[in-house]
């Protein structure tokens, strides 16, 4: 025993006279030391810290976050090609972001850091203006750089429901919660004053429901068309779209829009159109002051935008909804970011309404988005404004 004690003992003084196998985090080796005081060394690390700082501020002082949307949803796809387009090496770099949806990406673009620009839905102010204190004085916080894609309004009945007010009280599906339908649905409805039965289940489940029973009359789909549930399935004879008006009540957030045969030849007859609306998208920004930095950003943003867009609708490899798409297109209820609206005032200075002109503004942006859904096709825009505006003036159905 004695023999062990005092090999531990010689093994331990062992340690402490040792610098290299005992050492302290705090205190470095005594060669380690002698190396990081020579001049050279510490210029080398201040310089390295120096340039590695200036690379950070570039990175960040170029780069624009864009909350985007979910995996699967159309969103994301175009904030994608719209990172590819823009993409400038230090200049400019767009980085897209999957979050939980467009309803959620105004909470991100307000609030989330590094988020300097979001893709959301047209009647987002509406919504939030109704039911999110949060948010208050929202119209005045956040402007649309440009509209992105539209999505069509789909009402798909049962063949006993012929017309929208005989939806009252009836079960009629949103889809689940989170997707287009089930955020901009229920406002639609509101605003016509059709007081549904509104349910939140999947939309396959509610449709084969709707082949055995009438426990749902309706699904309602917020999509850009054609989709495949009534493309791809043999519907009974009876089940159609129902059209939905661009009253006076929803004109604010709302565009035109139809279905038509090509889009399905199995439920719209050939020749015939349903006339509905749609929902459009934006992409969104934040109203800075002219001197914060993200504003000057987005301003960069829009110049890139400018420079680059006819890439987007005109090389392959983009989705085809970028064809369909105009810079200087109105977004109806939202205000557009100044640096945007300077440019396009620079391009065409009087294609700015004057402020007493109220009513043929409305009528213009009315024609300017019949432009876009029926072009090369004067007479049947003039034909289609005409009965827009007749439904606008006609006595509310009681």
């Amino acid at each position: 025993m004695r023999c062990v004690a005092s090999a531990f003992r010689g093994f331990f003084l062992l340690l402490l006279a040792s610098p290299f196998l005992l050492t302290d985090t705090m205190s470095p080796p005594a060669s380690a030391q002698r190396v990081a005081k020579q001049p050279g060394v510490r210029a080398g690390a201040a310089s390295a810290a120096t340039e590695e700082a200036r690379l950070k501020q570039s990175i960040n002082d170029s780069t624009i976050g864009l909350a985007a949307g979910q995996l699967e949803g159309a969103p994301l796809r175009f904030a994608t090609e719209l990172a590819r387009v823009l993409d400038d090496g230090a200049k400019m770099r767009v980085v897209p972001m999957v979050t939980r949806g467009v309803t959620d990406n105004i909470f991100d673009l307000l609030f989330l850091r590094g988020v300097d620009a979001a893709i959301v839905y047209g009647d987002t102010l509406d919504y939030f203006r109704k039911s999110r204190t949060v948010t208050i004085g929202l119209e005045q916080r956040i402007s649309y750089i440009m509209p992105l894609f539209p999505s069509e309004v789909h009402v798909f009945v049962r063949p006993e429901i012929n017309r929208l007010e005989d939806l009252v009280g009836k079960r009629v599906n949103f889809n689940t919660k989170g997707t287009a339908a089930a955020y901009s649905g229920p406002v639609i409805f509101d605003r016509l004053g059709i007081d549904v039965d509104p349910q939140f289940d999947p939309h396959p489940v509610a449709m084969a429901e709707m082949l055995k029973s009438d426990k749902y009359a309706a699904v309602v789909f917020v999509s850009s068309k054609p989709l495949d549930p009534f493309v791809k399935q043999k519907w009974p004879e009876g089940f159609k779209f129902l059209p939905v008006p661009l009253t006076q009540k929803i004109e604010e957030f709302y565009i035109p829009a139809q279905l038509e045969a090509s889009d399905y030849p199995g439920l719209i007859p050939s020749g015939q159109k349903v006339q509905t609306i749609a929902v459009p998208s934006v992409l969104a920004v934040v109203n800075f002051p002219h001197d914060h930095e993200r504003h000057k950003r987005m301003a960069r943003l829009v110049d890139y935008l400018f420079d680059r867009f006819s890439k987007l609708q005109n090389e392959p490899g983009y989705h085809p909804k970028w064809k369909e798409l105009n810079l200087a297109a109105t977004v109806p209820g939202w205000n557009r970011f100044g640096p945007m609206q300077a440019k396009l005032d620079t391009l065409a200075p009087a294609a700015a309404p004057a402020p007493s002109a109220t009513g043929s503004s409305k009528q213009a942006e009315l024609r300017e988005h019949l432009e876009r859904l029926l072009p090369g096709d004067p007479q049947s825009q003039k034909k289609l404004l005409r009965e827009l505006l007749d439904r606008r003036q006609a006595p509310p159905k009681r």
